[in-house]
């Protein structure tokens, strides 16, 4: 029997009492705050409750895009032919049509800015070659970065049966994106950006125009999850990141964020030293990040043959070349007679050698000595390991205020900083700060890395 419509002034009543009792969105509600530059939990609620993320999940995807490009696997510039499935997501979308080709740049502008699900799933497929095979390398990606309650089925967050994540995942994520890759962070605070097809608006403009210091990171919105929200706000050197999971709204998901950033800001030190996330440990991710890289960032090398020595055979060559080799080295302690002039160069003296110049001589020769005709041998490897480079990060007016500038710069970038060797070297027009004894690479990451923060640097290489 088909049910008659109300059509009398009391039925339309109670039509309207039942339409607005009901809420539109019921999602549990969960939120964390930290500060940012020590990863100190500075307000927390249900935030290891496994909800459905959203377009959140669009912060991984986007991650595991940079990440994909700083290795060399993909560039910005490649370009991406869109498939069926990634043009038939439902919106929010940016209008791909399969089989068109666009650069990959465009797409991490409209995930990043629209949060465009084709483009999201574009990416995945462009990247891993499939969406199963992307979501795969999502939860590798996210288990290495300790996001251990979070898992994924899809490249852009629309709900699905198991694509879950909890609050403190989601802001763990972001201050790796904001650590990790400082170089695009700027993505996630653009108002606009150019897509490709069209100039895109950002989801969260209305947060990052009221909230001072706003400069990011993603929103997401499902009917199963709430308005959903990681923020992350700069101001006087303290940043602050905080996400909501389960808002009833746009203006009261951003109202809370809101009320959160503000609370974190009262909590947080005003002085405190920054520790970057630790990298992603792919050891006990199982063998996410292992991809085969598609293209070389450097030339290839010329093949070389080499031949493999006996340890024996090099031990005794050193053994019979060692004693002549130190009789002619006098220990530099004590005083040496003159060394006779060479004969092809009258007029050079060579200075006395020490005794671990000549052992080191000896084993020289003993290497020529058993190395076969016609073949270059490789026995070592430098013990510098290629560090030869460093960068330098401004000219200053005393050494003083080139070491301050050193140290400060070194916590602010120890990520890539770490192992390298803080040096003032004056000049005539004042003392450079520099960190040397860094690979070509290292030295190139660090140098990107500081821009991004607008800190001058520039590579310095060998010599």
């Amino acid at each position: 029997m088909a049910i008659r419509r109300l059509t009398t002034p009391l039925g339309v009543l109670l039509s309207l009492v039942v339409l607005f009792a009901t809420p539109a969105i019921a999602a549990p509600y969960a939120a964390m705050v930290i500060d940012a530059r020590s990863g100190q939990v500075l307000h927390e609620r249900n935030a290891d409750a496994r909800l459905h993320p959203a377009s959140l999940t669009k912060m991984l995807t986007l991650y595991i895009a940079f990440e994909a490009v700083e290795k060399g696997e993909i560039s910005l510039d490649t370009k991406v032919t869109i498939s069926k499935n990634a043009a038939s997501e439902p919106p929010s979308k940016l209008g791909l049509r399969a089989g068109q080709q666009i650069a990959l740049r465009y797409l991490i502008r409209a995930a990043a800015v629209k949060s465009a699900n084709d483009a999201a799933t574009a990416l995945g497929e462009a990247i891993s070659g499939s969406e199963a095979n992307f979501t795969a390398r999502m939860d590798r990606t996210a288990k290495a970065l300790g996001m251990t309650q979070s898992t994924f089925k899809n490249a852009h967050g629309l709900t699905a049966s198991g694509h879950l994540s909890t609050a403190r995942d989601m802001t763990t994520l972001g201050r790796h994106l904001f650590y990790d890759f400082p170089q695009y962070y700027n993505l996630f605070s653009r108002q606009s950006a150019d897509a490709g097809l069209a100039v895109v608006h950002h989801t969260n403009r209305r947060l990052l125009s009221s909230y001072q210091g706003a400069d990011g990171i993603k929103t997401g919105f499902t009917n199963a999850a709430g308005f959903n929200l990681t923020a992350s706000a700069e101001r006087g050197g303290e940043r602050i990141i905080a996400t909501v999971f389960g808002g009833r709204s746009t203006a009261t998901r951003d109202a809370k964020v809101a009320e959160l950033l503000d609370l974190g800001f009262s909590r947080a030190p005003s002085r405190v030293a920054v520790v970057p996330p630790a990298p992603p440990n792919y050891n006990t991710a199982t063998g996410a990040g292992s991809v085969a890289v598609a293209r070389s960032l450097r030339p290839a090398l010329r093949p070389v043959r080499t031949v493999a020595l006996s340890p024996d055979l090099v031990a005794q060559a050193v053994e019979q070349a060692l004693p002549e080799a130190l009789a002619e080295a006098p220990m530099v302690t004590e005083a040496t007679a003159p060394v006779p002039t060479l004969a092809a160069a009258p007029t050079i003296t060579p200075e006395p050698r020490s005794r671990t110049v000549a052992m080191a001589e000896a084993e020289i020769a003993a290497e020529q000595a058993v190395r076969p005709q016609g073949g270059e041998v490789v026995t070592r490897m430098s013990s510098s390991g290629g560090r030869h480079y460093g960068i330098n990060v401004g000219r200053f007016g005393s050494r003083y205020a080139a070491e301050q500038v050193l140290l400060k710069t070194a916590l602010t970038e120890i990520g890539t900083l770490d192992d390298a060797l803080r040096k003032v070297v004056q000049s005539p027009k004042g003392w450079e700060a520099n960190f040397v004894g860094m690979t070509q690479d290292r030295a190139a990451l660090a140098c990107q890395r500081l821009s991004a923060r607008d800190v001058t640097c520039n590579t310095l290489g060998p010599g």
